[in-house]
């Protein structure tokens, strides 16, 4: 018993030596670029990093959000704005990071932003339902990745897809899903092309969280309007009790 419990405790010692010695080091001047930082988890893991000593450039949607933001950090958190669904902001965003990162390339990037999504049955959606989420929650993110590639292998840097652990349960009709289905997809090609270059990607599989609280009211909201919006005959298939209950 005694040669057991001395066995374990060994084991521990050698797996917390091994774990530190993965520890990333000197983390100053080393960038790592957030995106969805206006709040919840990207603005609470943009204000960690930052504490970390690491040079955080922060993507947010408003301008409200940056300001908040740079009032509560270091000087050197920097924020831009962002808009995952605009190639023209995904292109500005780039050179300011290229800029910001000053020929070292890119330490990480962190992609955690999610588009709206109406929640219903499929039928009572119509394709732009899917591109309010899809273009963000998915080309977005895929197309600001693609661009910053030659900053992250140049840094041998890595990529962190935060990816909200509900969306891969298809329980709802709607983009919300195939969003997350998607960027798992991306990232488990784009880590298995990216180990020549040195980049690892990898995927944060994360739940609730109480700042990202579903408000009840704004999806009860989106089943009306898109209940009303139906055509009769879609409707009378469904039936005034099934929008009720």
């Amino acid at each position: 018993l005694h040669i057991a419990i001395l066995a374990s405790i060994l084991s521990l010692i050698i797996y917390w030596l091994i774990r530190d010695g993965h520890r990333v080091g000197n983390l100053s001047g080393k960038h790592v670029f957030v995106t969805g930082c206006d709040t919840g988890l990207g603005n609470s893991l943009a204000k960690w990093l930052d504490k970390r000593g690491f040079c955080v450039i922060a993507a947010c949607a408003t301008e409200k959000g940056g300001q908040e933001l740079r009032s509560c950090t270091s000087p050197s958190l920097k924020t831009v704005n962002l808009n995952l669904a605009d190639s023209n902001s995904i292109a500005r965003a780039v050179v300011f990071v290229t800029k910001e990162t000053a020929g070292k390339g890119l330490f990480g990037l962190v992609s955690n932003a999610e588009g709206t999504a109406p929640v219903a049955p499929t039928d009572w959606l119509r394709i732009e339902d899917f591109h309010s989420v899809l273009d963000v929650s998915l080309l977005g993110l895929i197309e600001i990745t693609l661009k910053l590639l030659p900053l992250l292998k140049k840094a041998q840097g890595r990529v962190v897809n935060l990816i909200n652990a509900k969306g891969l349960m298809a329980f709802v009709g709607g983009g919300y899903s195939l969003s997350k289905w998607g960027m798992e997809a991306f990232s488990d090609t784009l880590r298995i092309e990216m180990q020549h270059f040195g980049v690892k990607v990898s995927i944060v599989e994360h739940g609730f969280f109480k700042a990202g609280v579903v408000n009840s009211d704004v999806i009860e909201r989106d089943l009306l309007r898109l209940w009303n919006r139906l055509i009769p005959e879609i409707r009378d298939s469904y039936g005034e009790k099934y929008f009720i209950e």
